[in-house]
């Protein structure tokens, strides 16, 4: 099998998956469940009702995969493990399309299983990079599963809105039900667009090792050792935090701002269509300046962008606002995968991986966390979302102290 078609079914994976993030988290969700399955509670506290939603996930995810990715980097198990997170991910999905109105705690406990589903399979996702890119060839094909996954979440994301928008042209009785048949549709994308990945590509052979709590606490004494790598582990919590409170927070902050439905969703589509040849230019930028420095890029869009959210007034700048985010959203992701993915021995990617996944995701406890209860004790959601640039300010400071080769080498043929 040609090292070509490797990359191309990895990458498809965020083609399926992105659908989940794109219409669930990020779109449809927030709204439905504000405007529908909770459309009797408190604004604020339907505020605080998602951000505890999105931190409970989290902690499971942060809990369960670095002890998982141990285990299965000894037992060469990557894609079982990432063929199990992604079985609880659809099958919880498609079970949003059963939850009736009024129902928001089953909803939130279907959202808070997809989430485990999702963010834990993205671990072993991401741990097979090293298994189809050479160093050298990194930060193009990290950025192409990236750049996929804008495209393939924006154009089901399309469709999923036209149905909300015109449910008549589908034979759809109303927006409510076509939102419900949008959440089985994610799931059945995300399952078909996953087959490549399970069948052409490969991973390491099993190895010798401890059990899985001393496989990582091994890892743990790595680590430590390796100031590169826990530097950046730090720099990444810190300013992957804003980054993932902004993606999952987005929409409800637009609607407590009075913007309709309507326009946050073209936001959100927006976000999508640039983000995929935004991505595949970070990945160019990255082999041109440097992986680093292309962060310090994006990082700069983020914290001016922090800043333009807390004077923002008008639709049209909100608008611009999604434009910026999406240019420089996919890139910061991809990179980060890619600069990680050269600290760390490739015979332990899972594990690594686990725990870089891991303060992703103690990251996203956080910062829902601190924009909710912000929310909720100054009623302001400028304020809220004001206490994201210490995140994006900290982590580039710490990024900046990282010192580690940067790849050498013509890029990876796509």
């Amino acid at each position: 099998m040609s090292a070509r078609k490797r990359r191309w079914s990895w990458a498809l994976y965020d083609w399926g998956n992105s659908a989940f993030a794109t219409t669930v988290l990020a779109g449809f969700f927030p709204i439905f469940f504000n405007e529908y399955w909770a459309a009797d509670v408190a604004p604020q506290t339907q505020t605080l009702y998602q951000g505890l939603t999105a931190t409970v996930a989290s902690i499971v995810v942060m809990l369960l995969v670095p002890w998982l990715g141990a285990i299965a980097d000894r037992r060469a198990a990557k894609r079982r493990f990432l063929g199990a997170f992604t079985a609880m991910g659809v099958l919880s999905t498609a079970a949003l399309y059963l939850v009736a109105q009024g129902q928001w705690g089953w909803a939130i406990g279907l959202s808070i299983v997809g989430r485990i589903g999702f963010f834990g399979s993205v671990s072993f996702y991401d741990s097979l990079l090293v298994h189809v890119a050479s160093p050298r060839e990194m930060d193009r094909v990290s950025a192409l599963g990236y750049g996929l996954g804008y495209l393939g979440g924006g154009l089901l994301f399309a469709v999923n809105v036209a149905m909300a928008l015109k449910p008549a042209w589908f034979g759809l009785p109303d927006a409510a039900f076509a939102t419900r048949v949008a959440f089985l549709m994610v799931a059945v994308w995300w399952l078909v667009f996953s087959v490549p990945l399970f069948r052409n590509v490969p991973e390491g052979s099993p190895r010798a090792g401890q059990s899985g709590w001393r496989e990582l606490l091994s890892t743990l004494r790595q680590i430590r050792r390796h100031r590169p790598v826990w530097m950046f582990l730090i720099a990444y919590w810190l300013y992957i935090d804003g980054v993932d409170t902004i993606i999952v927070m987005a929409v409800d902050f637009g609607m407590k701002l009075g913007f309709e439905s309507g326009n946050l969703i073209a936001a959100l589509l927006m976000v999508q269509f640039i983000g995929f040849p935004a991505a595949l230019f970070f990945g160019w930028l990255g082999d041109r300046i440097g992986t680093k420095h292309a962060i310090f890029v994006a990082l700069g869009v983020y914290a001016g962008v922090t800043l333009w959210a807390y004077f923002l007034q008008t639709v049209m700048q909100f608008y611009l606002m999604a434009a910026a985010i999406g240019c420089v959203q996919g890139g910061i992701q991809s990179l980060s995968r890619s600069y990680y993915a050269r600290l760390i021995p490739a015979d332990r990617a899972g594990e690594f991986f686990g725990f870089y996944n891991m303060l992703g995701k103690f990251a996203a406890v956080l910062g829902p966390a601190v924009v909710g209860v912000t929310a909720q004790l100054s009623g302001s959601p400028r304020l809220a979302i004001l206490t994201l640039l210490l995140f994006f300010v900290a982590g580039g400071w710490l990024l900046g102290r990282v010192r580690a080769p940067e790849a050498d080498g013509e890029a990876a043929v796509l």
